[in-house]
C-alpha cells in the first residue's frame, strides 16, 4: 500500500462498528488519532485509507485494480438488467434488506443495490474500492472495505442477501471462497454466485495454453493487445465466430470491450466450473430451493452454444436460500 495515499478516518461510527477482526470475529475500535482500527488489545490494526478500512492489499489480484480504476464501465440500465439476471433478486425487493456485495469491484451493482435502497456493504480484495466509493459517493447507505472474500471483517450470518458476480474463480481456491461468503447469509436469507462456465476440452486447452502466457505478460504489454481484442469485438462477423474460439468481449461499448477482455488475459488464476458442481456447493453450505438463473442474452443460437458450453466467458449461476 502506498504510504503517499491520504490516511483519513471512516466518516460513519455506525459503519465501524459493524466491522470485526477478520480472523478472530472481536470488535474493532478506532484509533485516538482516527486513521487505524485495531482490536482492543491493539495488537492487530488495520488502515483506514481515503475513508475505506484495508484489511489488506492487492497481492495477486492488482490487475483488477488496475481494470477498475481505469476503465468507466458502469451503465445504469444494463447494470440494473444484469444485476436482476444474474442474482435472480428483483430490485423492487431491495428496500431495507442488509446486502453483501462479495468482489464488487468497480462498485456498479453496489450502485444499483444502494439506489434501490437497501443498506450495501462492498467488499474487493483489490483497489478497485477506491473507484467503488466514488461511484456510490452520493450513497449514505452504501460502505467499502478492502478484504479478502476468505476472511470477511462482518458478523457472520448477518446479510439477508449476499452475491457474488464473476469473481470467486479468481482466487487459488473457488470452493474455499464460495463456503467462507455462505457463511455471511443469515437463515432465510439469499445467496447467488455467478462463476465462469467450463467449457469444450478443446477450448479450454486452448485458452488455458494462451493464458500461460499473456498472466506472465506486464499489464502494459498486454493491454495494447486487448485493445485489438475490442476493435475485433466490434465487428460482428468476427464476434460472432472468432470469440468462439479464442475469448475477446464483444460487449457494445469499447471500453467494456478492453476492460472485459483484459479480465479474461491478466488475472493470474482463473478456474472454470460446471452448473453441478456449484449446485453440490450450494447443498453442502446448507442452502435449498437451488435455481439454475438461466443466461441474460436469448437468442435461439445463442442458447443452443450457451447449453453445450460452447460460449467462451459465459457463466454458471446458482441461488438459494440459506435453511
Amino acid at each position: 500500500m502506498s504510504e503517499s495515499r491520504p490516511v483519513t478516518p471512516v466518516n460513519s461510527v455506525r459503519f465501524i462498528s459493524e466491522l470485526r477482526d477478520p480472523e478472530r470475529g472481536t470488535l474493532l475500535q478506532l484509533s485516538a488519532d482516527g486513521v487505524k482500527l485495531h482490536t482492543q488489545d491493539s495488537d492487530r490494526s488495520w488502515k483506514i485509507i481515503d475513508e475505506i478500512p484495508r484489511f489488506v492489499t492487492d497481492e495477486h489480484l492488482e490487475s483488477f485494480g488496475h481494470q477498475w480504476t481505469r476503465f468507466d464501465v458502469a451503465h445504469e440500465a444494463e447494470d440494473r438488467a444484469t444485476f436482476e439476471a444474474k442474482t435472480g433478486f428483483l430490485l423492487s425487493d431491495l428496500q431495507g434488506k442488509r446486502i453483501l456485495d462479495a468482489g464488487c469491484g468497480g462498485g456498479r451493482y453496489a450502485k444499483v443495490c444502494g439506489e434501490a435502497g437497501a443498506t450495501v456493504f462492498g467488499a474487493d480484495h483489490t483497489r478497485a474500492v477506491d473507484k467503488a466509493k466514488h461511484l456510490c459517493g452520493h450513497l449514505p447507505n452504501v460502505h467499502f472495505i478492502q478484504a479478502d472474500l476468505k476472511h470477511l471483517p462482518f458478523e457472520p450470518a448477518s446479510f439477508d442477501f449476499v452475491f457474488s458476480i464473476g469473481v470467486m474463480h479468481h482466487d487459488a481456491d473457488t470452493r474455499k471462497v464460495f463456503d467462507a461468503v455462505a457463511g455471511m447469509v443469515r437463515p432465510g436469507g439469499r445467496y447467488s454466485v455467478w462463476l465462469y462456465r467450463r467449457n469444450q476440452w478443446w477450448q479450454e486447452i486452448l485458452n488455458s495454453g494462451l493464458r500461460a502466457i499473456t498472466t506472465r505478460i506486464p499489464s502494459s504489454v498486454l493491454m495494447p493487445f486487448c485493445h485489438v481484442g475490442a476493435i475485433l469485438g466490434g465487428l460482428p462477423v468476427v464476434n460472432k465466430s472468432l470469440n468462439k474460439i479464442i475469448n475477446f468481449s464483444a460487449h457494445p461499448s469499447y471500453q467494456n470491450r478492453v476492460c472485459d477482455t483484459f479480465d479474461w488475459w491478466a488475472p493470474k488464476y482463473q478456474y472454470h466450473h460446471t452448473v453441478e458442481e456449484l449446485s453440490v456447493w450450494f447443498h453442502e453450505a446448507g442452502f435449498t430451493g437451488l435455481k439454475v438463473l438461466p443466461p441474460e442474452k436469448s437468442g435461439r443460437f445463442y442458447h443452443w452454444a450457451y447449453d453445450h458450453n460452447l460460449l467462451i466467458g459465459s457463466g454458471v449461476n446458482v441461488t438459494g436460500v440459506k435453511r
